[in-house]
């Protein structure tokens, strides 16, 4: 065999195997998100944790990662996060509970609760409907923080809540 040809069945087998295995890290890439969003769209049950995995909770989501919002009322503009609603009865505190503090301002209806060691905002009861929790999306378990660049936000008027009328 003359060395162009075994250069040329070198160069083949390389180029395939690269390309094997780049198909099998984006097929097998793929196959997790999409079981991963279908769990969520499914209803699965979630794990939420905060920084440190001090706090773990466990949440059932009603619409998948549908009807997400950012709230710009004062606290909740600084921190930012993508929130979605949950019935109470969804969320399971499953360790860390003597661990998760919580602060109220203004009318000491909703709670913001966060991690008393890393200060991550895991979920809060929201005051314009005190049977749901609103939970951090960017603390669940699995989801790519890429990912909550392309998610779909709306803004919630926090500044003008109903409650604060007179």
């Amino acid at each position: 065999m003359s060395e162009q040809i075994r250069i040329i069945l070198i160069i083949v087998v390389s180029v395939s195997i690269f390309g094997l295995l780049i198909f099998v890290f984006v097929k097998n890439y793929i196959r997790n998100k999409i079981n991963f969003y279908l769990n969520i769209k499914n209803n699965k049950k979630q794990i939420l944790t905060c920084h440190c995995n001090k706090i773990e909770i466990e949440v059932t989501l009603v619409n998948g990662l549908s009807n997400l919002y950012r709230c710009n009322c004062s606290i909740c503009k600084r921190k930012g996060a993508i929130t979605t609603v949950i019935p109470k009865k969804n969320l399971k505190i499953l360790k860390g509970k003597n661990n998760i503090k919580f602060y109220q301002f203004n009318t000491n209806v909703a709670k913001h609760f966060f991690c008393n060691f890393c200060g991550i905002n895991t979920h809060n009861q929201r005051r314009s409907d005190p049977d749901t929790f609103g939970i951090n999306v960017g603390c669940l378990d699995g989801i790519n923080p890429q990912e909550l660049f392309e998610l779909n936000v709306r803004v919630n008027d926090g500044q003008n809540h109903i409650k604060d009328r007179k």
